[in-house]
């Protein structure tokens, strides 16, 4: 999916600063409850935020996601 430069830099600025680095099956639980639009994948980590948060894992593959994967 690709953004235009502003949309990107405009989302980046309202982000929060406060990271949560949590395991594969705590990840997989909060991607249920909070139902995130987007995860993104940089790399092997795997992010979404929520709620103020940027939740993060090292530990996922795409095919744990119901949600479609970006890459930012």
């Amino acid at each position: 999916m690709a953004y235009a430069g502003g949309v990107v830099a405009a989302s980046a600025a309202g982000s929060s600063s406060y990271r949560i680095k949590i395991r594969r099956e705590e990840f997989l639980e909060l991607v249920q409850l909070a139902k995130p639009r987007t995860i993104y994948q940089t790399g092997r980590m795997h992010f979404f935020s929520h709620d103020g948060f940027a939740m993060y894992t090292f530990q996922c593959k795409d095919e744990g996601f119901s949600q479609r994967c970006s890459t930012p």
